[in-house]
């Protein structure tokens, strides 16, 4: 069922050193279909829509240029946060009950997105080396989102600088 998160982090694993990559544990009640969101380069920027400034709808990031499939759902126009060049995210924080009820995603840079409503269950996440950044995202999604992990890693940059 985690076919695809695991192939991932064994792409994510193969290209860091796996002292440096992390996992930040499932938050949510995980029903559904599993998901993962992952792309080639840095992430440059999240969009993250929520339901009546409510839950969390759906999520989406941005790999240099290319923005992956949505997880979830589109309702109205998206709560967007654009990195800098060289910014990165270091942590997500939020809430859940049944679903995500809210996100929090904060960059290296001291700037953050705040989606949602804080109520319900609180998480944080972060990588374990001061280097990492968010590489993908993992979880369930039954409509909206209903689970969150977060992977971490350093991202190679001369690998793919020197091809």
């Amino acid at each position: 069922m985690h076919y695809i998160a695991v192939f991932a982090l064994l792409l994510v694993c193969a290209s860091a050193d796996d002292s440096h990559y992390s996992f930040s544990p499932s938050v949510g009640y995980g029903g559904g279909s599993s998901y993962s969101v992952t792309g080639v380069g840095r992430i440059t920027a999240v969009r993250v829509w929520d339901l009546y400034n409510n839950y969390i709808y759906g999520f989406q990031l941005r790999y240099e240029g290319v923005w992956s499939p949505v997880v979830g759902y589109i309702s109205g126009a998206p709560n967007e946060l654009e990195l800098f060049k060289d910014e990165k995210i270091i942590q997500i924080s939020g809430k859940y009950t049944h679903y995500l009820q809210s996100l929090i995603f904060v960059t290296d840079k001291g700037r953050s997105l705040h989606v949602g409503q804080p109520t319900g269950h609180t998480f944080n996440m972060y990588p374990t080396h001061p280097d990492a950044e968010l590489r993908f995202l993992s979880g369930s999604v039954h409509g909206p989102p209903t689970s969150l992990q977060a992977h971490w890693a350093i991202l190679d940059t001369d690998s793919s600088e020197h091809h």
